[in-house]
């Protein structure tokens, strides 16, 4: 979710009623030298529980990043074994650490050694298929002091193609008494509660399903708490969000670069009030084009105003 769920993102999640909300991955070398804007995405010490992802495959760094991320008020920290992108398995961090549980296992050592707050841990169900050891990663988490697992149901050779295997997840649920949370094409209430169902996890952790519907985890939570699917927003409900979301990001990023990085949100916005593809494209090619904030915010009102006609 690098590049998703910044401070503007989370903050709305958390808002509409998420129960818990993670930074973007920071890289802990980088966190602790103050570079490459990473204490800017480790931001958020008022969403509490305040979680911040850290990544890395050295332990000092590791260990510095938690001190760190404790020190702008992180009160969950969780580790990255999880993210399949090149630019992170080269450097051997995300997934790529569970081609060597030792040294994993050192990381994590090296986190809760250094934290007074919960350390939690994602993963994948392994490197690739030859080499599914999640269970066997998990029981060593647990034992090296994790609180809590999030285990995504593919490896990290299937990167996001091809369906996540929930019922795989059973052999880490049953490996550990630590709580488990499910992850990975969870977009829907049913798909949240197959997925529990068929992995044993005591939770769901919602990532790509939540790409223009901040509302997706609360909505999945309502239902589980009350077996009654609340359904989405109604479309000026939607509006509302997609017009707070995109005036949060100008705030917090600037004119320019706050228009570009909302770019992606608002296509993913029109593609979720269920209107026809071919009008979302029109739509998209010209919200997602101008350089004008002003222009941008009025089209985004008037496309949503258009499906309330279309509705009624």
């Amino acid at each position: 979710m690098s590049g998703v769920t910044d401070l503007p993102f989370r903050r709305l999640a958390h808002d509409l009623g998420a129960g818990l909300v993670v930074t973007e991955m920071v890289a802990s070398e980088h966190l602790v030298r103050d570079r490459h804007g990473a204490r800017g995405r480790a931001q958020g010490a008022d969403l509490k529980p305040f979680v911040v992802q850290l990544a890395g495959c050295e332990a000092r760094w590791m260990a510095e990043g938690a001190r760190v991320a404790q020190g702008l008020g992180a009160d969950i920290i969780d580790i990255n074994m999880g993210c399949p992108a090149r630019e992170v398995t080269g450097k051997l961090a995300g997934s790529a650490l569970m081609r060597d549980l030792d040294h994993a296992v050192s990381l994590i050592e090296a986190v809760v050694s250094a934290a007074t707050v919960p350390v939690t841990l994602k993963m994948r169900l392994g490197w690739d298929d030859a080499s599914r050891n999640a269970a066997d990663l998990a029981r060593r988490a647990e034992a090296a002091g994790v609180a809590l697992i999030t285990v995504h149901g593919r490896t990290r050779c299937q990167h996001f193609k091809g369906a996540a295997d929930w019922a795989f997840v059973r052999h880490v649920t049953q490996a550990v008494h630590i709580p488990v949370a499910i992850n990975g094409d969870i977009v829907d209430v049913a798909g949240a509660r197959t997925a529990l169902a068929a992995s044993g996890a005591r939770a769901v952790m919602v990532g790509r399903g939540a790409y223009g519907a901040p509302w997706l985890p609360a909505r999945i939570a309502a239902a589980l708490a009350s077996g009654r699917d609340p359904g989405p927003p109604a479309l000026t409900r939607q509006r509302d969000i997609a017009l707070r979301h995109v005036e949060a990001m100008l705030d917090h990023d600037g004119p320019v670069h706050g228009l570009h990085t909302a770019r992606k949100h608002i296509g993913w916005y029109l593609a979720s009030s269920g209107r026809p593809a071919a009008t979302v494209k029109s739509w998209r090619r010209r919200l997602c084009t101008s350089e004008d904030a002003r222009e941008v915010r009025a089209g985004l009102a008037n496309f949503y105003d258009e499906a309330l006609e279309a509705a009624a």
